[in-house]
């Protein structure tokens, strides 16, 4: 990068808000650590989307899925709006890439933050609309700023020189055309981290196979297991329940079962499942629990959340406006285990 690119990175990059990171760290000037200080990657790891860009079919997936935004139909809402001319979709981002924020980040799973973090960049919109999001802000009211795909790569490259583990793309359904070219202009500058692909599970299993090779690691929740309770707390989004499942088993298909490394205790490949337990029980945790054991790979990595915090407008849904209980937690807990899974994550409570 040379210094006019690098002060327009930076300054693009200073003037995005940073939302939670443990140490507050975002990405600026004099901050970052030493450019020949380089994360603890796994030196025989290389990720799949290297050899797609060098045969070209990173760029070309990348271009198709561009086209698709004229008549959009990269989420389930499928709303057939044409974002490259500017419209916004369901989703309410239109064709030009808007980011929050892009840092290291230290408050997801200990396998992806290790010592250095996760390099996070968190895209504005979503295309779930959830009524209880804790990042309504930039999921439904827009926080962010405009950037260029050029930036995206430069953000990319930067989080991996501060000595990230990992590139963590967060809420990146309706960017997967920009984040796919993006990675085609960052590998021949040396990008060489997993991809994670931090989602909210709603994916259409078509589009997700453009992913195949490309992803490192897939990072889904798996919010409900009730078409009505997804219908009432995502507006909209009925098809949850059906799509979820479709989606999971593409991307275990994709990247299999995700274990850490011995050595670095770090996840480099594989498939990690969120649930968030909710108020009486409304997501149906136990039907979720119980479909992953009954679906999936018994150690098949499931992170059972139990910070379900009540934000933006579940005030107006009495059911979900309050904290969880420690014996709901429990409980979903208790069930994961009887149905076999062997691979929980669990938090305090």
């Amino acid at each position: 990068m040379n210094k006019q690119n690098r002060r327009r990175f930076l300054r693009n990059i200073a003037s995005i808000p940073a939302i939670v990171m443990a140490n507050k760290l975002l990405i600026r000037g004099g901050q970052s650590s030493n450019a020949n200080h380089l994360s603890m990657t796994k030196s025989n790891y290389e990720p799949g989307y290297i050899q797609l860009q060098k045969t070209g079919e990173l760029k070309a997936r990348g271009e198709i899925l561009h086209e698709r935004m004229r008549s959009c139909d990269l989420c389930p809402r499928d709303c057939e709006t044409n974002r490259i001319r500017g419209r916004r979709g369901d989703c309410n981002a239109h064709g030009h890439l808007e980011i929050s924020s892009a840092s290291p980040h230290y408050g997801e799973e200990r396998e992806l933050v290790g010592s250095r973090g996760s390099g996070t960049v968190f895209f504005t919109n979503c295309a779930l609309l959830c009524v209880f999001c804790i990042n309504y802000e930039i999921s439904q009211q827009g926080r962010g700023q405009r950037q260029s795909i050029d930036d995206l790569a430069d953000m990319m490259l930067f989080l991996q020189r501060h000595g990230c583990h990992n590139i963590n793309i967060v809420s990146p359904t309706h960017y997967i055309p920009h984040i796919l070219l993006a990675l085609d202009k960052a590998v021949p500058r040396g990008l060489h981290l997993p991809l994670v692909y931090n989602t909210s599970g709603w994916e259409k299993k078509e589009v997700l196979e453009f992913l195949d090779g490309v992803v490192d690691i897939y990072l889904s929740d798996f919010k409900y297991d009730d078409a009505e309770a997804a219908d009432k707390y995502s507006p909209g989004a009925y098809s949850y329940p059906e799509v979820t499942k479709e989606a999971l088993t593409e991307m275990n298909r994709q990247v299999g079962v995700a274990h850490a490394d011995e050595d670095t205790g770090l996840i480099y490949k594989g498939l990690m499942i969120r649930h968030l337990v909710m108020p009486e029980n409304v997501a149906r945790s136990d039907r979720v629990v119980r479909w992953i054991a009954q679906n999936l790979p018994k150690d098949t990595y499931v992170n059972i959340m139990s910070q379900y915090t009540p934000m933006f407008k579940a005030f107006d849904y009495p059911e979900i406006a309050r904290r969880i209980t420690r014996s709901e937690y429990r409980n979903v807990v208790t069930i994961a285990r009887n149905a076999g899974l062997t691979n929980l994550r669990q938090q305090m409570i």
